[in-house]
């Protein structure tokens, strides 16, 4: 093989190879050759040689130069072709390896078509058969989903139907749960557009359930009912909106106020203004309430109070709801913390709102109030108003515990205007009274009681004048003591009552033609003796006719002792209370007064006050008619007291507007509160002897004050818990000042009859036509004590004749022979006091007639002891003193006159005494005298 391959070498090289060798020199040749022809394969040879040719071309030159390349050229191909064959085994190695590679590289080729072949058959018999069913399985269960599919949009397509359906059933909660589970649905499907379409009409319809949601809440304002509202409690938590709900529950309650109060205020006044005149609906609300006409004002503003009842009984009611939803949530399972945080939510929201709904119902009652001026409404209208507040107030008080400051302050306001204005027109009306009073008896039952005056009837509460006795008196817990919102929770409303409450006026006072039976009295008086309508302490002042017993506490024991003692009752009617129709008014108006400030705390110290000036003025009125008479005021008998005497100024300068004396610079508001003096009637005569100078009058006048005073006494302790603490002073000086000298005010009204009832002057003349200086003693009296007993004996038929028509009670009788046993007895110490001369025979015939005038006078009078007896008898006495004696009696009897002493002096002493002493004597009566000037 190598033969071959050296053959097969270009002949070049084997030329080369057979040229004679010279390493060296080859080498050598080699080593000549410029650097620059081992340069790159880019570097151009010819165009080298070419520019190193010099410029004249010289042919041997080149020629030489040319061999010279040639040989370098043989010797570089000689080293090349040595290389070659050195290398020669190593190539022909390499050929047998990419031979045998070659070979190796066909069998593979082989192989693999072999592989391929089988390949496709095992394609052909198995795989595409197996896919095919298994893509087609796929298939099919992709369609079986889509059919569901298209089935739940179908479905969700027909809920709307539904939901509309329940919405109009107000099933809310299930509306909301079903339009949650189609939003749920619809979005695992949005990505078909007809869904996508559905998903914003769902979220359209929850918008749209939410609102009719909040209709629904608002419903509840006003009536609320239990199923109605949990449903709507149920549907805000399933949106998660409980807080929301409460937020809105607040606004929706507040509205309903302000659109209920406007609703039935515009209804009045378009009712009242008759015209359809619309501006009424766009006024404010308190501009509205000020055309309210007084006659429309108090149904109006019951209908206000009945409609804010519906309101706040709704809040409440709602209230009880969450309270006794928390307890069973407390009883169930544990709950999440959002749910706990909405509870807390609510359970503060719902405490919260209510001070702020009573706040709102305040207002607008407030506003109702002050809009009319009240000041010349009717009694009765004025207290169903005082009524229906104070009730409001109540209500307040249960609903959130308010003192309602707003409701006081106007009623108060309202309350001062109009009871201002009403007490001026009553103390008007009383002094017209008064002064067409003819001082006639007023006929009443025998056990009249101003408990049964309906003015009266509501102290037999302990509320206010509207809530039924009956119920007061229930023992043990009555309904009375439930809240009303339990009484009316279901049915009622605590403002139907005043106006259905307004009993039939049955009171019937008056005694039947001046007689009255048993059978009358009980069936008039059934109510009264039988209810429990007047508590225990009125019954107690009632005379019990059939068993004659006297009540323990009452008012009037004098007048039952006179039925017993006194010579001036007749029958049994006589026991009735002396009374006249003006002293019935007084007592009504003072039921009135109290029944405002029952209603009124706030103004009762006013109310009390102008209750103290009625009675003040009666008194006043009384006095001035019948008790003052300046010429018997001056007897030093001290017929007023200081007492009396002090009370008396202070009526007269607070209450009494003088005619003439009205300062100047006195106040305007000053001058209104005073009222002018009254003036007796006409038809009155006091001068008669016959009448014993009006006696029936006097007796009715100063006994129905009397009978005024002792109905105070009973009213003291329930004026007393209507006063303020600080005003309570007034109220005891005005009892233990005032009411309490209404008795006193006798003595000087009898008197004026005993002075004149009895002809006193008569008597001094026949006295002073005696001899007393006689030198016998006399067993027989003188004349003028049978002169005088006779006129005693005239007088007494006179005081029976009088009382045929009015009872003269015990009281009176004896006031009266009082007054006149010490008139007598005074005018025979003056006609002692006028003798000139007098022997101690006289002083025995002195004292002669003294006594027989005592024993004939205690025949006539029940009187004991005689008053003044020892007037007379020490006056008598005293002629027998001694000069030292006398001196000290004129110092210890400063009760006897200067006249009368000095007389004493003069007459007895006088014929054996010198002239000095008696001077004496008569300087220590000088000095005793003079201090009273």
């Amino acid at each position: 093989g190598s033969e071959t391959s050296i053959d097969s070498l270009p002949e070049e090289l084997r030329e080369l190879r057979e040229l004679p060798v010279d390493p060296q020199a080859e080498q050598e040749i080699i080593n000549s050759i410029e650097e620059v022809y081992y340069s790159n394969d880019s570097f151009d040879v010819m165009q080298h040689e070419l520019e190193k040719l010099p410029p004249e071309l010289n042919l041997q030159e080149l020629e030489e130069y040319r061999d010279k390349r040639k040989r370098q050229q043989a010797a570089v191909s000689k080293k090349v072709a040595d290389l070659i064959l050195e290398k020669q085994p190593s190539y022909v190695k390499e050929l047998e390896r990419v031979t045998s590679l070659q070979t190796n590289l066909q069998l593979a080729a082989v192989i693999c078509t072999n592989a391929r072949r089988q390949l496709s058959v095992s394609k052909e018999g198995f795989t595409e058969a197996s896919l095919g069913l298994l893509a087609n399985q796929r298939r099919r269960q992709l369609l079986t989903g889509l059919l569901k599919s298209l089935r739940t949009i179908k479905t969700l397509q027909r809920t709307d139907v539904r939901l509309s359906e329940m919405l109009e059933e107000e099933d809310f909660p299930g509306a909301i749960q079903l339009c949650l589970e189609c939003q749920k649905a619809a979005s695992t499907f949005k990505h078909y557009s007809c869904i996508s379409e559905l998903n914003s009409k769902l979220q359209d319809t929850l918008e749209q359930i939410e609102e009719q949601l909040d209709v629904a809440l608002s419903k509840t304002c006003k009536h609320f009912d239990v199923s109605h509202y949990t449903k709507v409690q149920l549907a805000y938590t399933l949106l998660g909106k409980t807080q929301t709900a409460m937020d809105q529950l607040h606004m929706h309650f507040t509205q309903a106020i302000h659109n209920t109060v406007f609703q039935v205020v515009l209804g009045y006044v378009e009712l009242c203004a008759g015209n359809a005149d619309t501006k009424f609906q766009k006024m404010q609300y308190k501009d509205l309430c000020t055309h309210i006409t007084p006659d429309s004002y108090v149904p109006c503003l019951s209908d206000l109070c009945k409609a804010l009842w519906e309101v706040m009984l709704s809040y409440h009611r709602t209230m009880l709801w969450h309270e006794e939803h928390d307890k069973e949530k407390n009883a169930g399972a544990s709950e999440t913390d959002d749910s706990l945080v909405d509870r807390s939510y609510v359970k503060k929201k719902l405490e919260h709102g209510l001070s702020r709904i009573w706040q709102e119902v305040q207002l607008k009652v407030k506003a109702y109030l002050l809009g009319t001026d009240m000041s010349n409404f009717k009694y009765d209208d004025f207290i169903v108003v005082l009524d229906v507040i104070s009730r409001l107030i109540d209500v307040g008080e249960e609903f959130c515990g308010s003192k309602s400051e707003l409701l006081q302050e106007s009623i108060k306001r309202q309350s001062v205007n109009y009871f201002k204005n009403y007490h001026r027109t009553r103390l008007e009306e009383l002094r017209m009274f008064l002064e067409n009073e003819t001082w006639e008896l007023c006929p009443v039952k025998t056990n009249f009681n101003i408990a049964q005056l309906h003015e009266f009837r509501f102290m037999g509460q302990c509320r206010s004048p509207s809530v039924s006795p009956s119920r007061q008196v229930l023992p043990g817990p009555g309904p009375e003591d439930r809240s009303l919102f339990e009484q009316f929770s279901r049915e009622g409303n605590p403002f139907e009552r005043q106006i259905d409450n307004k009993e039939e006026e049955t009171e019937n006072v008056l005694a039947s033609n001046g007689y009255e039976s048993d059978e009358l009295e009980k069936s008039v008086y059934q109510d009264y003796d039988s209810d429990s309508d007047v508590p225990d302490e009125l019954k107690q002042d009632y005379v019990d006719e059939q068993t004659g017993d006297v009540p323990l506490k009452s008012a009037s024991r004098e007048t039952l002792r006179s039925r017993k003692k006194s010579d001036y009752s007749l029958n049994k009617g006589s026991a009735a209370p002396i009374l006249t129709n003006t002293t019935l008014n007084v007592i009504r108006l003072v039921g009135k007064y109290m029944q405002m400030m029952n209603i009124l705390k706030p103004i009762s110290f006013d109310v009390i006050h102008c209750v103290s000036q009625l009675f003040d003025y009666y008194l006043y009125a009384v006095y001035t008619f019948f008790g003052r008479n300046d010429t018997y005021e001056s007897s030093g008998l001290g017929l007023i007291s200081s007492r009396l005497r002090t009370t008396l100024n202070r009526i007269q300068e607070s209450l009494i507007e003088m005619v003439g004396a009205a300062q100047p610079n006195a106040a305007f508001t000053d001058r209104k509160e005073k009222v002018p003096s009254p003036h007796l009637s006409q038809l009155v005569d006091l001068t008669a002897s016959g009448t014993l100078f009006g006696l029936a009058q006097r007796v009715v006048a100063t006994e129905s004050l009397v009978f005024l005073a002792e109905q105070f006494d009973f009213l003291q302790s329930h004026l007393d818990s209507m006063m303020p603490g600080t005003k309570k002073p007034f109220l005891q000086q005005f009892y233990s000042q005032t009411v309490s000298t209404a008795s006193e005010l006798r003595k000087p009204i009898y008197w004026i009859v005993a002075a004149k009832a009895i002809d006193y002057e008569q008597m001094l003349l026949m006295m002073a036509g005696v001899k007393w200086d006689i030198r016998e003693i006399m067993s027989q009296h003188n004349i003028y004590v049978d002169v005088l007993l006779k006129e005693f004996e005239e007088f007494n038929q006179r005081l029976s004749d009088v009382s045929k028509h009015v009872r003269i009670p015990l009281p009176v009788s004896n006031v009266l022979w009082e007054h006149c046993i010490r008139l007598a007895n005074r005018t025979l110490v003056e006609g002692y006091a006028n003798v000139k001369k007098c022997s101690n025979e006289g002083r025995a015939l002195m004292q002669l007639d003294f006594q027989q005038f005592l024993m004939k006078l205690e025949r006539l009078t029940d009187i004991r002891p005689i008053p003044d007896k020892e007037f007379v008898e020490t006056y008598v006495k005293a002629y027998y003193l001694t000069e030292n004696d006398m001196e000290q009696f004129i110092k210890n009897h400063r009760e006897y006159s200067m006249k009368q002493l000095a007389n004493l002096v003069n007459v007895c002493l006088g014929s054996h005494i010198n002239k000095k002493a008696r001077q004496k004597l008569l300087a220590a009566i000088d000095d005793i005298d003079r201090p009273k000037r």
